[in-house]
């Protein structure tokens, strides 16, 4: 169910979570991003209304494995992130994932209207490398390596639009 996708001898940091395999290429771009800062995270695919057990069973296994951010993806109703949220006190950053016959939107409404104390960061439509990013600079207020890779990657992504 869940990969360990990066550095094996590592725990994890960031779980990347979506629910359906449909979404695995978006949320793909998360990933490829912290493999470039060298951030471990695990991936996993698993609809909260398919196998809510199982989803239950992860998110109370995120803090003991070590879980410091989650970065949520979903279409339609974007419920995943906001069941995450209610479960854990961990980040959550949540994906909105075009999908729906709403491009997107619903996904996006539903993740910033969640209710007060369920807190869900969310990035704009399809924007999982833009989740990955933040996921970064959360970790990166207690990592000055971290950091420094984050000031690398600013510059190079500002270096690169001024061309």
């Amino acid at each position: 169910m869940t990969q360990v996708l990066e550095d094996d001898e590592r725990t994890a940091r960031v779980a990347i979570i979506y629910s359906s395999p449909a979404e695995h290429d978006q949320m793909a771009q998360a990933g490829a991003l912290l493999a470039r800062f060298g951030v471990p995270y695990d991936e996993v695919c698993m609809s909260p209304h398919r196998s809510p057990r199982a989803l239950a069973e992860w998110m109370a296994e995120l803090e003991p494995r070590g879980i410091e951010v989650v970065i949520a993806g979903s279409a339609g109703s974007a419920a995943l992130a906001g069941i995450v949220a209610a479960h854990v006190v961990l980040p959550v950053v949540g994906v909105p994932l075009q999908g729906s016959s709403l491009d997107g939107h619903d996904a996006l409404f539903g993740l910033t209207q969640l209710p007060p104390g369920v807190p869900v960061a969310a990035v704009g439509i399809d924007n999982a490398l833009n989740a990955a990013v933040l996921a970064v600079q959360m970790l990166a207020v207690g990592d000055p390596v971290l950091r420094e890779r984050l000031w690398q990657f600013k510059d190079d992504f500002e270096k690169a639009a001024v061309r």
